[in-house]
C-alpha cells in the first residue's frame, strides 16, 4: 500500500530524516514510535506532501508519488489527521466534513455513512462549531475528516494526545473497525504504548531521524522499550 524508500528530508541545511525505509501493507496498522523530536511528524508530513523530500522514493500502491502535490496525494488515497487536530474552529462539524469532499477521487459529494457509524457523536452535533467541541470530540472530527474521501492509506499523528480515556476507547474501536475492514493501511504515530500494542500489527522505532528497529508488535519487548523509548 505505502512504501518509503531511502527518504531524506531537510529543514534548511539540517538533515532531519536519514534514509528512512518503511512499508505499510493494505489492511495493517504500523505504529511509528520514538521520543519527542526524532522526526515522526516530519515523516508523516513528507508522506502527505506538506514537506519536500530531498531524495528517496514514495510509492502508494503501484504509483510513485514522491513529486506529487499534497492535494494530488489526497486524491490518490492518502488521508491525514495531524497532530493538534487542525480542524476549522469557526466551521460546523458538517462544514468541516464537507471541506474534505474535495479530496474525493471519484467526484462523490456525499459524506460516507461509515463516518457516523465510527463516530456517532458527530452525527448528533452536526451544527455545532468545531471550536466549541471538547478536545476528544475535535480529535474524532479530525479523523472523520481524513476518512471522508475514502482513503486507502490513513496517517494518524498522536490521536490519543490529551484525550480523556472514554474518547480514547472510542477512537480505538474506530481504528479497529478500519483494520478489520482490510482495505485501509494505517500509519499511526503513538506514544501510548498500551494503545499501540492493542491495535498495531507491526512497529517501527525512530531515533534522530533514522529507523533503528522494527518488527511485529509482539517483538515490542520491555527491553526494546527501555533502550529506545524510555525517557
Amino acid at each position: 500500500m505505502l512504501k518509503v524508500e531511502r527518504l531524506n528530508v531537510y529543514y534548511g541545511e539540517s538533515h532531519i530524516l536519514r534514509d528512512v525505509e518503511l512499508e505499510v501493507p493494505p489492511g495493517k496498522v504500523v505504529c511509528l514510535m520514538g521520543r519527542n523530536g526524532v522526526g515522526k511528524t516530519t515523516l508523516l508530513k513528507t508522506i502527505m506532501g506538506l514537506l519536500p523530500a530531498r531524495s528517496g522514493r514514495l510509492t502508494l500502491g503501484d504509483r510513485e508519488i514522491t513529486r506529487e502535490s499534497s492535494f494530488r496525494r489526497a486524491r490518490l488515497g492518502i488521508g491525514y489527521s495531524p497532530q493538534g487536530r487542525e480542524i476549522f474552529p469557526h466551521l460546523t462539524i458538517h462544514e468541516n466534513l464537507l471541506v474534505a469532499l474535495d479530496g474525493c477521487r471519484n467526484g462523490d459529494r456525499s459524506i460516507p455513512d461509515e463516518i457516523f457509524e465510527l463516530f456517532p457523536v458527530l452525527k448528533e452535533m452536526l451544527k455545532r462549531r468545531g471550536g466549541d467541541l471538547s478536545g476528544g470530540q475535535q480529535q474524532q472530527l479530525a479523523i472523520a475528516r481524513a476518512l471522508v474521501p475514502r482513503p486507502t492509506m490513513l496517517l494518524l499523528d498522536e490521536p490519543t494526545e490529551g484525550i480523556q480515556p472514554s474518547i480514547i476507547q472510542e477512537i480505538e474501536r474506530a481504528i479497529r473497525r478500519l483494520r478489520e475492514r482490510g482495505t485501509v493501511g494505517i500509519l499511526l504515530v503513538e506514544q501510548y504504548l498500551d494503545f499501540a500494542k492493542r491495535l498495531a500489527d507491526a512497529f517501527a522505532v525512530m531515533e534522530k531521524g533514522e529507523l533503528v528497529t522494527r518488527g511485529p508488535i509482539a517483538e515490542l519487548t520491555p527491553d526494546v522499550i527501555k533502550r529506545h523509548l524510555a525517557v
